[in-house]
């Protein structure tokens, strides 16, 4: 099955000169969804890791799957506020604008190697952004697993340069 076939690109969103992979049309797709966990599994089996962290919000339609085949503990990184008790915070750099990502304090901690899996890598700072929220958990980042990778925006090679194991099932260009 080719993965790329179920993504569909939507030009210009969500601003003039972006093409948006869209993630939809493969998880609305059973055997496509199905194809996709199973690959990251596999994909997965690369790292030496004990817990699995998600990037919200498309990073934990994958991540909780996986996380329930695998049988390891689940973290979300979630957007500003979205927590409720006391969180780890780093403030990051987006294409379009700038944000924050949290973890709860308890969520993760210095005996952990946590495999972080999202959905896609553009330009990479909020997988960066995620990296530094396992560290500054005091937690090791064993490494990512990218549904899509849009390879000539540089991200996924960002992440290799810091050292960063990094996996993704399918490619795209990012224009």
């Amino acid at each position: 099955m080719n993965l790329k076939d179920y993504i569909r690109s939507i030009p210009d969103y969500p601003k003039k000169g972006i093409l948006f992979r869209d993630i939809t049309t493969l998880i609305k797709d059973e055997s496509a969804f199905a194809e996709t966990i199973n690959q990251i599994v596999e994909r997965s089996k690369k790292f030496n890791f004990s817990k699995i962290a998600a990037i919200e919000s498309r990073g934990f339609v994958f991540a909780s799957a996986v996380s329930f085949v695998l049988k390891k503990p689940f973290i979300m990184l979630r957007k500003k506020n979205k927590l409720p008790a006391d969180v780890h915070s780093v403030d990051f750099e987006l294409e379009y604008g700038t944000a924050t990502i949290e973890v709860h304090k308890d969520s993760i901690n210095e005996k952990d190697e946590v495999l972080i899996i999202d959905d896609l890598i553009a330009t990479g700072g909020t997988a960066d952004a995620a990296a530094k929220l396992v560290e500054v958990s005091k937690g090791k980042v064993a490494g990512f697993v990218f549904v899509i990778n849009l390879f000539d925006l540089g991200g996924s090679d960002n992440l290799v340069k810091k050292n960063y194991k990094v996996e993704n099932l399918i490619e795209f260009p990012g224009h």
